[in-house]
């Protein structure tokens, strides 16, 4: 990551992707915040035309403009694929706008995310307050510890979605990428519960997604499906989620229920849904997914 000066005297934060050979620039007014945390580097910028920024050890995490994108599709899916979701927990997701977005489900009795980072959350709550709308919801808790000790300590099957907000799995979110982790989330989960990841680029971390995919079996899953969505500020622009189910496959989603939701989306419909499954031949052959 480097903020640099151009001859005209213009501010771009560039984000390097140096394994793709690729790189991401947002030009910005300003630079409102920095701060190394117990675990990582904040940083919050001011850009010209994405809103605020918020980025983590030289990475994107989001900003104001297409944030709703990530946070919608990595809650509605997976929540409208579970006949009934009552207990809901978050790993990571310090932002809290997925949080938000669970809580939008009436059905929803409880939503607890865990983040390591308390840093994280209380940045967002400074300088993304509407990702932060629902944290005083009676139905949240906000636990700042480890997610991947509080899932091991968590009882046997005691949750019926799981969602791992996490970042690239380097640093502190490097353990919820392996098997050792998905195991603990199937013993959490109820029968037919159900984990979703955010699993990086499809056009760029192919290897990693197979390899998910293969830990997540290993672990313990019966079936895997990644969905896809477009995330113009993550590298490649192409994003995915991978969605794992305890106990039995895929049998589609409540589209009914989804299109009756009752709260407004920016991005997810029942047909945006239906459309996010179909992953293209290259992905299909490369993991053994249908369709």
């Amino acid at each position: 990551m480097t903020v640099e000066e151009k001859r005209d005297e213009t501010l771009w934060f560039t984000e390097r992707a140096d394994e793709a050979g690729m790189g991401l620039q947002l030009r910005i007014h300003e630079r409102l915040h920095h701060e190394q945390s117990d675990y990582q580097r904040i940083e919050i910028y001011d850009t010209t035309s994405f809103g605020k920024l918020m980025v983590i050890d030289g990475f994107v995490m989001l900003t104001d403009r297409d944030n709703f994108v990530y946070h919608e599709m990595m809650s509605h899916p997976v929540l409208f694929t579970h006949p009934a979701p009552k207990r809901v927990v978050v790993i990571g997701g310090g932002d809290c706008g997925t949080l938000r977005e669970v809580l939008r489900h009436p059905g929803v009795e409880e939503a607890i995310q865990v983040e390591i980072d308390e840093r994280v959350t209380r940045l967002a709550e400074q300088y993304f307050p509407e990702l932060c709308d629902s944290n005083d919801d009676p139905r949240a808790r906000l636990l700042f510890e480890d997610g991947i000790e509080w899932m091991r300590n968590a009882p046997d099957g005691s949750v019926d979605v799981i969602i791992v907000d996490s970042t690239d799995p380097v640093g502190p979110a490097e353990g919820l990428f392996n098997r050792a982790f998905y195991e603990q989330c199937h013993r959490a989960l109820g029968d037919g519960g159900l984990l979703v990841q955010q699993s990086e680029s499809p056009l760029l971390h192919l290897e990693l997604i197979k390899a998910m995919r293969a830990a997540m079996q290993d672990g313990g899953f019966a079936a895997c499906h990644t969905h896809q969505f477009p995330q113009p500020t993550y590298p490649s622009g192409w994003w995915s989620a991978t969605m794992a189910r305890k106990g039995r496959g895929f049998e589609g989603f409540r589209e009914d229920d989804a299109a009756r939701r009752g709260f407004e989306t920016l991005y997810y419909t029942p047909e945006v849904h239906r459309g996010a499954l179909a992953m293209p031949p290259f992905f299909c052959k490369a993991t053994g997914q249908k369709g």
